[in-house]
Parts: C-alpha cells; structure tokens; sequence
C-alpha cells in the first residue's frame, strides 16, 4: 500500500521580545511545524455513519416532539417530519401495542427505543470499520 502524502503545516504560536542589557531589544519567534495526514478510509466512512445517525436521530426527536404534543398532521411541517421519519419508527410500533393517531398528544415510546436502537447500531458498525486490521506482508 502506497504510503499517503502528508501536508505540512506551520503554525505561529508564540511571540517575545527581550531587552538586552546594552539597551538593544531581541526578539524571540517559536514555530511548531505539524505534518497532518489526510483521513484514512475508515475515520471518513465513521464519519459518514456517524452523519446519517445524526440524520435520522433529528427527524426522530422532531417525530417525538411533535407527537407529544399533538401536532396537527394537516401542517406542511409536520406532515414532512411524520412521512418521512416513519419507515425508522413504524417498526417499533407494536412493541407498546401503539397505533399512530395525528392531532391528538401520544407518548411515542416506540419512537424513543428507535432512536436507541439506530444508535446502537452505528456505533457497533463504527467499531466493526475500526476493527485494527493485521498488517499485510507484502511478497516481492
């Protein structure tokens, strides 16, 4: 596997100025050059998974919300935040023997465990990508 090219880069971090005792002033700069790798593939697809959790985990929260407190399905918002976050809660559903009724304020606890559960699963397949991989001997 080729090695990654590396960016250097070269960061100012202090600046001091000295009075010397014949009356001249020195001044004294520090640098600290840091070479910073571009993302391996697995921190990218991490990230990536880690995005569309946070996705769904949002379009759950407002579903919750709503629900809670009663949200009139007939506004656009809400019709939105209904249609497109139920195929991730409609199969939690029937845990608690609930059945989606608009308008009125429900506690939608399937929706809570769903939004426990998309968590779960991509930290698990967040940790499946970071797995360290054995280092491969290359034969000439």
């Amino acid at each position: 596997m080729p090695a990654q090219p590396q960016t250097s880069v070269t960061q100012t971090t202090s600046r001091a100025t000295e009075q010397l005792p014949n009356g001249n002033a020195t001044t004294t700069q520090t640098t600290r050059s840091v070479d910073k790798a571009p993302a391996s593939g697995s921190l990218l697809a991490a990230r990536i998974i880690y995005y569309i959790l946070g996705v769904i985990e949002v379009l759950l929260a407002f579903r919750f919300v709503l629900a809670l407190l009663g949200a009139n399905r007939a506004n656009p918002f809400a019709d939105f935040i209904f249609s497109v976050s139920y195929p991730f809660a409609a199969p939690f559903f029937s845990l608690f023997g609930y059945q989606p009724s608009y308008g009125s304020a429900q506690l939608e606890m399937g929706t809570l465990v769903a939004m426990a559960v998309y968590a779960l699963i991509a930290w698990g397949i967040v940790k499946l990508i970071r797995l360290p991989r054995a280092a491969r001997e290359d034969t000439v």
